[in-house]
């Protein structure tokens, strides 16, 4: 059999990408983008894929969160800072109740396109092709702005190194001092409808107590003022995707040089796809979303052909069904995997199964049946004795109105306020946390092996 080529994908039948229509220039951006340098390297996604390995037994529990899509037009450091900021957060309060090393992922840094689910939309009777994501076409509702244009692609690089770069600073610079982090969380216990989670505040604080007591502080132990980060996306464009594509010196191994972690939708799975026949070649942890529609059998031929050496940490299943329908479908797939013996990540993404449509005509995502999908998620795994390793939420550090609930109340009536999602509604700041509290209660409940090492 011929080695894997990074445009192999080519020859493979393609779903859910733009057709452009000047191939001079789409030529001509592809040559420039594989000039530049790839925006990760090999051994930061081979350490992810090793911390994600630990996830799956058990041993650490995966943070993955960021937008929806990113935007080119709301780019900002500070709209980086606020998402870096909740996450961690987020991830002490989970550390507390797993009592192991979280990992954190990042939707960023290449969360660019979108699958829809049409190819065109039609406004007061003018049809339109449908917006796929600022990489691809922008929003804005006119034949113009919908046609696909090639020159997009550089300017997601750019905005993808710049976004890199602040990542990496924040998470070496002192940002991340854990004294710091907890001080941020703090402040969301103090309002009256949190008064729930405070209890959990509190021991974390004692925990915090105590070690600086102890003499364990963040001026003498490193580890409390840095963290890992990582960036991940959906690798929709393939273009751009095998642009960016390097053989790694070290392994011999391709790398998809975009993002630390790519996942494959639940739309573009086809085991014989062009999608799927890129995310084989390339030794970066893959992410695989299962919704309803996934077979056992389509389950079983993918993981052999996205890990056919059963590596631990290859291969996330990003579980997404939606509320009240967890127990139909993913206890057929745990079989499947426990069937095939094989290496996987169980990761519960509760967003994408509860999009409703609100009575004042906004997309959302009420927060009940978010917190309802974790809830049976960890109920199926206890159920099958199989390890609930991860969460994965569309999510922002802003304070916007996008999913109904939380401890803030958000209702439809509020929508309207500060909705700036480009396509779907995202989890604010308050909701975020209010969720990390309640998922830590579960996890500090389940059946769960002691970390060996911390990751």
């Amino acid at each position: 059999m011929a080695e894997w080529q990074k445009s192999d994908w080519r020859a493979k039948p393609r779903v859910q990408m733009p057709e452009y229509t000047d191939e001079a220039e789409l030529k001509a951006v592809e040559a420039k983008l594989a000039s530049y340098p790839p925006l990760v390297f090999a051994g930061e996604a081979r350490r992810l894929k090793a911390q994600l390995g630990a996830a799956s037994r058990g041993e650490a529990f995966l943070l993955q969160g960021g937008d929806c899509a990113e935007s080119f037009e709301q780019f900002s450091a500070d709209g980086i800072r606020d998402t870096f900021k909740v996450m961690l957060q987020m991830a002490m309060v989970l550390t507390y109740g797993a009592k192991v090393p979280v990992v954190k992922v990042g939707r960023m840094a290449g969360q660019f396109a979108k699958p829809r689910s049409a190819p065109t939309e039609t406004v007061d009777g003018v049809e339109l092709p449908s917006y796929r994501g600022d990489i691809i076409n922008d929003l804005a509702f006119t034949p113009e702005s919908r046609i696909p244009a090639p020159s997009k692609m550089l300017q997601a690089y750019t905005q993808a190194a710049a976004t890199l770069n602040l990542l990496r600073a924040f998470s070496t610079g002192g940002y991340a001092d854990v004294h710091q982090v907890h001080a941020w969380t703090l402040g969301f216990t103090e309002g009256g409808n949190a008064e729930k989670y405070r209890d959990m505040a509190n021991r974390i604080s004692d925990t915090l107590d105590f070690m600086k007591a102890a003499g364990v502080t963040s001026d003498r132990l490193h580890t409390l003022q840095t963290v890992d980060f990582y960036t991940s996306h959906e690798s929709l464009l393939l273009e751009y995707e095998e642009a960016l594509t390097r053989l790694d010196s070290t392994s011999g191994k391709w790398l998809a040089g975009s993002g630390h972690m790519i996942w494959i939708g639940d739309r573009t799975r086809q085991p014989d796809g062009a999608h799927v026949e890129f995310a084989r070649g390339v030794q970066n942890p893959i992410g695989l979303k299962c919704g309803p529609t996934t077979t056992a059998e389509d389950l079983k031929v993918l993981m052999e052909k996205l890990n056919p050496e059963n590596e631990a940490g290859r291969l996330t299943l990003i579980a997404r069904f939606g509320a009240g329908s967890v127990g139909d479908h993913l206890p057929r797939l745990v079989k499947a995997v426990q069937e095939e013996g094989a290496n996987v990540l169980w990761t519960c993404d509760p967003m994408h199964g509860n999009t409703i449509k609100s009575a004042t005509g906004y997309k959302t995502r009420p927060f009940d049946s978010v917190l309802r999908e974790v809830r049976e998620f960890f109920a199926v795994h206890k159920a099958e004795g199989t390890i609930p390793g991860g969460v994965h939420f569309e999510m922002t550090g802003q304070d916007v109105t996008e999913c109904t609930g939380g401890v803030r109340a958000v209702t439809e009536e509020d929508l309207s306020a500060r909705y700036h999602t480009a396509c779907d509604p995202r989890l604010n700041a308050s909701q975020s946390l209010e969720l990390a509290f309640l998922v830590a209660e579960e996890l500090s409940n389940r059946d769960r092996p002691r970390a060996a090492e911390a990751v």
